[in-house]
């Protein structure tokens, strides 16, 4: 096998940048951050976005009121209706 062929994995930590959550993952990141954790420092890769923030993980999504878009639509195309009256 050639030597330095696969990159180097180490345990780092993960910061999200809005809750401020640190997460500690296996990881090939090359960083130049360090963070001290428990008296055992190690690398910091900071992100943006993470499960403790993100809309879908945290259940603060929009939710459509989809009720409501059909009650608009049967409105606005109420006029088009045709007024059957079967008298059999």
């Amino acid at each position: 096998m050639k030597k330095d062929l696969h990159p180097i994995s180490r345990i780092a930590a993960f910061r999200d940048s809005l809750t401020n959550t640190i997460f500690l993952l296996k990881s090939t990141t090359k960083t130049k951050d360090t963070i001290i954790l428990d008296g055992i420092e190690y690398p910091l890769v900071k992100v943006e976005v993470s499960s403790d923030s993100h809309p879908f993980y945290t259940g603060t999504m929009k939710q459509s009121n989809s009720a409501g878009r059909s009650e608009k639509f049967k409105e606005k195309y109420k006029k088009f209706k045709k007024t059957t009256d079967s008298t059999e």
